[in-house]
């Protein structure tokens, strides 16, 4: 199996289990499991094996998840901003702003107060005319 097929294989199971993570189903699946082994206490005296058992269980599944999850979000985001930057290049958008992602903190900064205060300008302006009209 190649990198690539690697690659791909895990996109797709991130892909399904990041679905079938967010389904009410699966949430009431989670809490059926969380009841039963509630419910189990007084049989095992809720000893601390007992108590182990969840705490294992829900840390492996979280830790597990946090990989699955993220590489989700990185697609997500990833197609998100290939969607606006080609937004941006079709329109009369100024083309400064694609790749913006790639710049450090500060330089996004001032680029947000540099659009923040264009933005009280375009509003400024539409003021003056709502009134002179």
């Amino acid at each position: 199996m190649s990198e690539n097929d690697a690659s791909n294989y895990f996109s797709k199971f991130s892909t399904f289990i990041s679905e079938f993570s967010g389904k009410p189903g699966t949430f009431v699946l989670a809490m059926f499991v969380v009841l039963v082994w509630a419910i189990s206490g007084p049989f095992f005296a809720f000893s601390e094996n007992w108590q182990l058992v969840i705490n294992t269980g829900t840390t492996i599944i979280t830790f597990l998840m946090v990989f699955v999850l993220q590489n989700s979000q990185n697609r997500d985001g990833k197609a998100l901003q290939a969607k606006l930057d080609e937004l941006i290049l079709t329109s009369q958008a100024q083309n400064k702003f694609v790749g913006i992602e790639k710049l450090d903190e500060q330089e996004l900064r001032e680029l947000s107060r540099s659009v923040a205060e264009r933005a009280e300008c375009v509003e400024d302006k539409a003021l003056d005319k709502a009134q002179q009209a």
